[in-house]
């Protein structure tokens, strides 16, 4: 029915419908301010507090409020306050959620911003108050407007607190399984019964208001047999005695109960098991005082005015208004309504002192009053919700003095000025900015001042002390204006008073603020006139977790304390979701700690004990069950009373945990567990969701087993457990129960005790677990996609935090929306260093925006954190300090989504994030990122991409660089190249030439020393000096002896060289301090033309070498020698060009030098051939001499094959390394033995490709020395030959 209430209501009004305050000019008149008019209302400039009234000629439910500027102009209203109300004089401001009374207008003159009400209210008149408005190019306030509603039946009924209306039920008794009861009333009375039933059984309904608040109870019956108390009580709304219409409904089905006040609705499930509610007779409206019959004592009669009072249907007042029209004494065509014997009076009487609000930052009131009298009478009545304010100020005549009446921590405040003399101060009442209002009577003459609070029957507070007075011509109410008046000036040290007052008298005469305003007897500046615009912000309580709401007028503030949670709501938890959260902080250590597994969600923390990786819960049952006397009709039940935890805490820890187990011993003396193999089960367990379960310790589920029969150590191996075997004598099954989706246990089932003899002893253990899987719930999108997830309610605060890592500068992590994206919340990088929070919940599309010093796109883990709520929006990475954007104190949040959660883009694949998500949490709820893996639509579990189980890995110690859709291998720090750093890089040495490559230019510094002794850096090559750690490879071919192939020299003594014999056998010398050493590293002939591969790995004085396949040899150097390589400076490959003494051995095998190939050359983090042919910088410190070429024929065969050509990313074609001078031809040869002889000359290179080629067999010319490294494929070897000044083909 309200989707259909949006009937425009002020097109169709002639001009005697239009009030306003002033106007610009005739064409500017208020009939001109209709939507979509040619002109439009503007005020006077020099009315102050303009307004726009609109009478409807009758009374109307309002849904909607549209408004424009004036046409073809730069005016136009940008906010404004809505006032309304059955009569021109007494107005109701409509507050929007969260107490803000300012509504959002107007950014140009000709588009409609329409304002949809949070909840509908009627009205027969329309006050529109402009709050701001457009100033630039002379604009000023220009207002058009529509109003959307529907007409609206009003029957309303005043009630004097000595009468009532009693409605009896057909068949005078009421048996329903849903109601609908509604009634609107307002009322100045903080306690008032408005509806009462009762029944024989216990049922009962009663509606009522109770200090300011509406309270319902109802009872569907109650059981004195099984103590069932089925009376339910439940409570909306905060200072309900506004005197303005506020609507109520109460809908029940069943046990289900929905209880409205204006907007606010709580829902309740009621007591015990009935489901029908049972009334007898009749139903009481506005109180009971009939004699006889049951009634409320304890409760006053509703004093105020009801409208459309209806009972499941049936409008009460209107069938009064039946029966009066038709004057019957004794209805009987309406004979469900009985009434007192007074007469009703069918209309409100509004009472005739008009409340004022102070509102504004600069609100007063001035009012005169009698000049020179000796005595002093002033009363007022005010209501607030601030612990400070001036309440009235007043200076005496003839510089007698002045008196101020404040607000100060909840009391009233007197202050005697006198001059010469010190101020008098005392404080009269307590806790009186509770919102409510309160009577403040004030009397003084000279020498005595006297004041009343409340008019309590107790004797007033009177000061007695010599003062003399004589009263001003002005008194001050709420704030002091700003003047320059010294005379009669209003002085105070107060803020201003915000709040509503009523009921002034000065000198025991009323004030009239109509009749003094419009004689310009008074004063007053941003007042609001003929409404109390109190609003309770602290109901319903905005504060989470049981926090402590306080409020003043305009904001609210919540207390935290002991509630365990922290933030602006308290809504973040200060614990830790789990031991293992603990854990990855740093806090391994054994002890007690408090958890909160769902963190800001509704279960509270509670403490657990943490043995280093395990999180063990106690409970009441650890010592353990004595049984007799149970059946299996009449068993046992162990309820199981966990520590410090509810069982809702326990089952979220186990939930959120990667395992759980719980141990359980079953001893039986004659007691049977599972009646097996066939039987009824006598007893069982009962886990998570209350459901029984009937395996025991060490069994699987489902299996219905102990655990002897699991591992077939029963006692009997006809049954499956050892007690089924029912022996007289103790056994027992026991052993854990580790299924955690059915852990805890939260009861234990005894039913075969009861026989004689027959007992049993239950022990169960602790609940222990370890992990959380919802720290490590990650994925990685891989390709552009989204994840969907139900659409989130988060109600009116959200945090949501994740960790990431991307190389990409920009996507959307998660978004959630509307359908027109007129409510959304969305987090995305929109840049490298920008972490966005972007919203639209309220007023407009805002922001916070996170700027990180560095950038986030690095490929490493950030942890995200954000948070929405009524008070701020904030946004967070790893230990960066929070983005904020705090709101007005009178902000509402409204986050009602309809679309899917989107995760990993924003509206279907826009700006998609491409990397990983890890831990995503949303209001404590852990969303299941693994559950929705999909390798086909690029959704792929875990982050380790490819580089875990790659299918080609990378090759020769290089890094695996994840890229979420491919890898890359990062070669840096090997000899390697190539897309797998599989390609070798090495050269051909002829005869007398050499490579030298410079490690450093100088020696090391004392500095330098000191340093890296004090800090060795095991693992950083980088340092280059004082190495206690060496690692060396690389390979080799060659028929020429002697040579050199490796020589690494120092700015000292030391060195070390790798020496191959003239018999070919190979030598190692160890140079550190003032021993040089020598290593045979081996002992055939490696001159032989094949490729021979050299490891040698040293750390401190352990040295690690290994040739080709054979096994390692590890040598120790002696204690009495340096463990460091101090200062190296060159790598020479080929031949030792060094300068100043070289070591005797070295000189009678460095002639005629290297005269073959060498690759994947490496000391350390130093590649001086890939320096050579790869270089990554200007001035390569690389020197040459002789002939030295790019050539792999030196590589030694890997363990795991080349990389197959149609998984080369750099492969091009065939043959695509060129040599110098050289041709490179494909060949294919059968082999039985798996073996290839051949030798080596100058002439010729040959190196294995790939068995690419599937011709017939090629025979090699016998002229042709060669060599192979090759990959058997069956009986095939393929052979690549490389011949130097060959123009033929082979």
């Amino acid at each position: 029915v309200l989707d259909e209430c949006v009937d425009p209501l002020v097109s169709s009004l002639y001009a005697n419908s239009f009030l306003a305050s002033s106007r610009y000019n005739f064409l500017y008149s208020a009939n001109f301010a209709k939507l979509y008019g040619y002109s439009g209302w503007s005020p006077s400039p020099r009315d102050r507090q303009p307004w726009l009234q609109i009478d409807l000629k009758r009374k109307y439910r309002i849904q909607a409020i549209a408004t424009q500027g004036t046409f073809n102009s730069y005016d136009w209203v940008t906010k404004y306050t809505l006032l309304y109300g059955d009569r021109p004089d007494s107005w109701t401001p409509y507050v929007m959620k969260g107490g803000n009374s300012t509504m959002p207008g107007n950014w140009n003159y000709h588009q409609v911003k329409r304002n949809v009400f949070h909840y509908a209210f009627t009205a027969k008149h329309i006050r529109l108050l402009p709050l701001g408005w457009n100033t630039e190019n002379g604009g000023k306030i220009g207002v058009r407007l529509e109003v959307f509603g529907c007409a609206y039946d009003s029957y309303v009924m005043q009630m004097n607190g000595d009468d009532s209306v009693a409605y009896m039920f057909p068949g005078k008794r009421l048996r329903t399984l849903q109601d609908h009861f509604a009634v609107n009333f307002k009322t100045l009375e903080q306690d008032g019964l408005l509806l009462h039933s009762e029944g024989v059984q216990g049922d009962i309904l009663t509606l009522e208001l109770r200090k300011g608040r509406l309270v319902l109870t109802i009872g569907l019956g109650s059981s004195t047999v099984n103590q069932v108390d089925g009376r339910t009580t439940m409570t909306v709304g905060n200072i309900l005695d506004d005197q303005h219409w506020h609507y109520v409904t109460i809908k029940r089905y069943g046990r289900q109960v929905n209880f409205t006040v204006d907007a606010h609705t709580e829902t309740a499930i009621c007591n015990g098991d009935f489901t029908y509610i049972d009334l007898d007779t009749q139903m009481y409206v506005g109180g009971v005082i009939e004699p006889n019959v049951p009634h409320l004592p304890e409760v006053p009669n509703f004093r105020g005015c009801l409208e459309n009072v209806f009972i499941n249907g049936i409008n009460i007042i209107n069938m009064l208004l039946i029966r009066l029209h038709l004057c019957i004494t004794y209805l009987s065509f309406v004979p469900h309504v009985l009434f007192s014997q007074k007469k009703m009076h069918y209309a409100c009487r509004d009472i005739l002192w008009k409340p004022m609000t102070f509102a504004g930052p600069n609100n007063y009131l001035q009012v005169p009053g009698f000049f020179r009298k000796p005595r002093m009478f002033v009363k007022f009545k005010f209501r607030s919700w601030d612990y400070t304010g001036l309440l009235m100020f007043t200076r005496f005549a003839d510089d007698l003095g002045a008196l101020e009446l404040g607000l100060s921590e909840g009391q009233v405040n007197v202050t005697l000025f006198q001059p010469g003399k010190k101020k008098l101060q005392f404080a009269a009442g307590y806790r009186l900015n509770d919102g409510f209002w309160h009577t403040v009577d004030v009397a003084a003459r000279d020498n005595l001042l006297s004041i009343t609070i409340d008019e309590e029957e107790g004797s007033p507070l009177k000061i007695t002390n010599p003062f003399t007075v004589r009263t001003g011509d002005r008194y001050f109410f709420g704030g002091c204006p700003k003047t320059n008046n010294t005379i009669r000036k209003c002085e105070t040290k107060l803020n201003h008073f915000h709040g509503c007052m009523q009921q002034i008298f000065i000198d025991n005469e009323p004030v009239d603020i109509d009749i003094i305003l419009q004689r310009r007897w008074g004063r007053y500046a941003e007042l609001l006139l003929g409404t109390c615009g109190i609003t309770d912000r602290c109901t319903p309580n905005p504060c989470e977790h049981e926090g402590r709401c306080i409020q003043s007028w305009d904001d609210f503030i919540c207390l935290c304390e002991n509630t365990g949670y922290k933030g602006e709501v308290c809504h973040m938890s200060v614990y830790k979701e789990s031991c293992e959260a603990y854990r990855l902080t740093g806090k391994s250590w054994s002890g007690n700690y408090t958890i909160d597994p769902d963190l800001s969600g509704p279960l509270k923390p509670f403490e657990v004990y943490s043995d280093k990786a395990w999180t063990i819960v106690m409970h009441d049952r650890i010592d353990g069950i004595k049984v007799t006397g149970s059946t299996v009709d009449r068993p046992y039940i162990g309820d199981v009373n966990y520590w410090n935890a509810s069982w809702d805490d326990v089952t979220a820890l186990a939930n959120t945990s990667m395992y759980c187990e719980q141990w359980i011993d079953y001893s039986c003396y004659k007691s049977r567990i599972l009646n097996t193999p066939n039987g009824r089960p006598y007893s069982f367990w009962i886990g998570r969701n209350n459901e029984s379960h009937e395996y025991w310790g060490g069994a699987f589920p489902e299996s219905g087993k102990c655990g002897c029969a699991i591992n077939q150590t029963c006692t009997d191996a006809r049954f499956h457990c050892n007690c089924d075997a029912d022996y007289r004598q103790w056994y027992s099954d026991k052993g854990y129960l580790m299924w955690k989706d059915h852990l805890p246990v939260r009861k234990v089932v005894v039913g075969d005790t009861n026989r004689t003899g027959s007992k049993a002893h239950i022990s169960l253990g602790p609940l222990r677990c370890h992990g959380d899987r919802s720290i490590w719930n990650t994925i990685s999108f891989t390709k552009p996609t989204y994840i969907e997830f139900p659409t989130f309610r988060p109600g009116s605060t959200v945090d949501i935090s994740f960790h990431f890592k991307t190389y990409r500068p920009h996507g959307v992590f998660l978004e959630n929306s509307d359908d027109w994206l007129r409510n959304f919340i969305r987090i995305e990088l929109n840049t490298t260093q920008n972490l966005v929070f972007i919203f639209m919940v309220g007023d407009g599309i805002l922001n916070v925006t996170l700027r990180s010093p560095v950038p986030l796109n690095d490929n490493e883990w950030h942890f995200v954190q954000a948070e929405l709520n009524v008070k701020l929006a904030r946004i967070k990475v790893d230990y960066q300090p929070w983005a904020v954007r705090r709101f007005p104190g009178q902000t509402f949040v409204t986050m009602e989504f309809t679309h899917p959660l989107l995760v990993g883009a924003a509206n279907r694949t826009l700006w998609p994030f491409l990397g990983c998500l890890r831990g995503l949490r949303m209001n404590g709820v852990t969303l299941d990122l693994e559950g929705k893996a999909n390798e086909e639509q690029g959704i792929r579990r875990n982050c380790t991409g490819q580089c875990l189980n790659a299918t080609i890995p990378c090759r020769n110690a290089a890094q695996c660089i994840e890229g979420y859709a491919a890898y890359t291998c990062d070669c840096g720090n090997t000899a390697f190249d190539g897309f797998y750093c599989h390609k070798d890089i090495g050269a051909y040495f002829e005869i007398g030439s050499w490579l030298r490559y410079n490690i450093r230019k100088k020696p090391t510094t004392n500095e330098e020393w000191w340093a890296n002794w004090l800090d060795p850096h095991y693992h950083n090559f980088s340092l280059g000096y004082n190495d206690t750690s060496d690692e060396i490879e690389f390979s080799f071919s060659t028929f020429q002896t002697p040579a050199v192939l490796l020589y690494i020299s120092s700015f000292v003594q030391d060195y070390m060289a790798v020496i191959l014999k003239k018999d070919g056998t190979l030598d190692m010398r160890y140079r550190l301090g003032l021993i040089t050493h020598k290593y045979q590293l081996s002992f055939r002939n490696l001159a032989d033309g094949y490729p021979h591969y050299v490891n040698i790995t040293r750390h401190n004085r352990t040295i690690r070498t290994q040739v080709d396949y054979m096994e390692p040899i590890v040598e120790k150097i002696t204690l009495v020698e340096d463990g460091r390589f101090d200062s190296p400076k060159n790598i020479f490959l080929g031949r030792v060009m060094e300068v100043g003494d070289i070591d005797y051995e070295i000189q009678r095998h460095n002639s005629p030098g290297l005269v073959g190939c060498i690759s994947g050359v490496r000391y350390n983090i130093y590649a001086p051939l890939k320096t050579l042919f790869r270089p990554n910088e200007t001035e390569p410190p690389v020197t040459v001499q002789g002939f030295v070429s790019e050539s792999n024929c030196g590589a030694f065969p890997p363990v795991h094959g080349y990389v197959p050509w149609e998984a080369d990313h750099w492969f091009t074609s065939i043959g695509e390394t060129t040599y110098p001078r050289s041709h490179q031809y494909m060949l294919q040869i059968n082999v039985l033995d798996k073996s290839v002889q051949g030798g080596y000359g100058n002439a010729e290179h040959l190196s294995l490709i790939s068995d690419v080629w599937a011709g017939p067999a090629v025979p090699l010319p016998t002229s042709y020395s060669y060599w192979t490294s090759f990959e058997m494929d069956g009986s095939l070897i393929t052979i690549c030959g490389y011949i130097r000044n060959d123009t033929s083909c082979l």
